[in-house]
């Protein structure tokens, strides 16, 4: 079920970023619903939506020139699989995270891991703590990263 919620908190950032009107809360729900899924995971996806959007966001700060390479802790190798981890490392290569975004990440994923984060649920996370921190800052980033569109980045 926790892959299909992701799937839901996937779709409803791609609602929201899309380029036409933000549509309410009943008009994605309705969507959802079409497409197949219960209330229960829809109403499970909301909320952990609405947790994420509570926890006060941090303030930005502008990216240091010099970037430090993080080492991961056993706990953290065995919560987030290895394409999770190197998708955060890209990112921060990238410079799209700086180290107090990955902290955010890495610690919300630890707090989700039943069983261990796939790249696809830390791609959700990653979007959505980056979309929660500043929407317009991040728009096009998000999208290319929902999308596996790394070319756009660069450019």
């Amino acid at each position: 079920m926790r892959e299909r919620v992701l799937a839901i908190v996937s779709l409803i950032a791609q609602f929201v970023m899309g380029e036409r009107d933000a549509p309410s809360e009943s008009d994605i729900v309705e969507e959802l619903l079409a497409v197949g899924f219960d209330p229960s995971e829809i109403d499970a996806a909301f909320s952990w939506l609405q947790s994420l959007a509570l926890q006060p966001a941090e303030p930005l700060r502008e990216l240091a020139e010099v970037r430090s390479q993080r080492v991961f802790s056993r706990d953290e190798i065995r919560a987030i699989s290895p394409e999770g981890r190197g998708l955060l490392v890209r990112l921060r290569m990238l410079g799209i995270l700086d180290d107090e975004a990955q902290e955010e990440i890495i610690d919300k994923a630890l707090r989700m891991a039943d069983d261990e984060v796939s790249l696809k649920e830390m791609k959700a996370i990653a979007a959505l703590t980056l979309f929660a921190r500043s929407n317009d800052d991040w728009r096009r980033e998000v999208d290319c990263l929902l999308q596996d569109d790394w070319g756009r980045l660069y450019h």
